[in-house]
């Protein structure tokens, strides 16, 4: 996702005051555009145009602010009242300042956008913003969904928890500075660790940018290092991967032995892909530590869905019926569907993020 981020404004702090980063995408300068060439917002607003804010906002004549457009669409992000007022007096044109952005976040500028002004959106059109925008920007944090929404963190945490498997649960969220944060922090304090030994003089907030972790966790890292600790607390560590069934290099040894497989294109391409997907032990926790942190959330989504696509086809497979397979495919079925589950269990394999 590409976004930038504004200092616009100041949160209470019990000690100082602090500027705030906030998602705030750019726009255009200010345009001139028809009327007739923009289309209806995809809007949060699900009551539509309120008829008594349109009559106040026509009694205010032209010096209105200009309404916020997607580019790509031409679609109205913000000031949908606005232009309905303009069509209505007859007017040819409208200022516009544009949105470049995807769609899914035009849509998140027009929750923002109608939390802050006008007329204010309902705690019910507000709760199921939320809910569409866990949908399409999962990766980004409650609190920062909160404040687009202008719901409580509390709300949005317990509406994910509520929508559960209906939406993505990536590996990591992006805060309101922009920054992607492992949920798991074994990752960023392995890296932080990596990074104190390199740099024993480096800062903590220098060190917390690079492993995608707060400063008060890389002084923690600091500490226990300094005592000869493990930088991950046990609490925290990633369970150990659990060790491949001991019949699995038999199996694969009769896999690729067996004709059926062997002796055809398309056996040999299903043995490569058996024997490529369960690299050794130390393989994995190499590229595991390979893994950048702003990658991790991506990495970990695609190693599930891997895992549960070899699932699939371990199904597939059990369920084929025998009598359509070629000459000596039963026995090689059984062997191919287990290394497949196994590659599918080891879903508590795929690098942790």
């Amino acid at each position: 996702m590409k976004q930038e981020t504004a200092t616009v404004r100041a949160e209470e702090n019990p000690v100082l005051r602090t500027p705030s980063p906030e998602w705030a995408p750019a726009l255009s300068e200010v345009a001139t555009v028809p009327v007739a060439a923009l289309l209806p917002a995809d809007s949060p607003r699900a009551r539509g145009e309120d008829p008594e804010h349109l009559r106040t906002l026509a009694e205010l004549g032209r010096d209105l602010p200009p309404i916020i457009v997607h580019r790509s669409t031409m679609r109205v992000i913000d000031g949908m009242h606005r232009l309905r007022v303009a069509a209505v007096e007859g007017r040819a044109d409208i200022p516009v300042r544009f949105f470049e952005g995807p769609e899914r976040d035009a849509f998140v500028l027009s929750v923002q956008s109608n939390t802050r002004h006008g007329l204010p959106l309902s705690r019910a059109e507000r709760t199921a913003a939320a809910g569409r925008i866990l949908g399409s920007h999962a990766d980004w944090a409650d609190r920062m969904i909160a404040e687009v929404t202008g719901l409580s963190t509390k709300t949005v945490r317990a509406l994910r928890r509520e929508m559960g498997g209906a939406i993505p649960h990536p590996a990591t969220r992006i805060g309101r500075d922009g920054r992607a944060r492992p949920l798991d922090s074994a990752t960023g304090r392995l890296r932080a660790s990596e990074l104190i030994a390199a740099n024993p003089r480096a800062s903590l907030r220098a060190i917390a940018d690079e492993a995608g972790i707060s400063p008060g966790t890389v002084r923690d890292v600091r500490e226990r290092l300094r005592r000869g600790e493990d930088p991950v607390p046990a609490g925290r560590r990633a369970p150990a991967p659990q060790q491949a069934a001991p019949d699995l290099a038999r199996s694969m040894e009769r896999l690729m032995s067996d004709p059926a497989l062997r002796l055809t294109e398309s056996g040999r391409h299903l043995l490569r892909m058996l024997t490529s997907s369960l690299p050794p032990a130390e393989q994995r926790d190499q590229l595991v530590r390979s893994v950048p942190p702003h990658c991790a959330g991506r990495v970990s989504q695609l190693a599930l869905e891997c895992a549960a696509a070899w699932q699939e086809f371990a199904r597939l497979v059990e369920t084929a019926r025998p009598d359509l397979a070629p000459e000596g495919w039963p026995s090689a079925a059984g062997a191919v569907a287990s290394s497949a589950r196994s590659h599918g269990a080891g879903r508590a394999d795929a690098p942790a993020a």
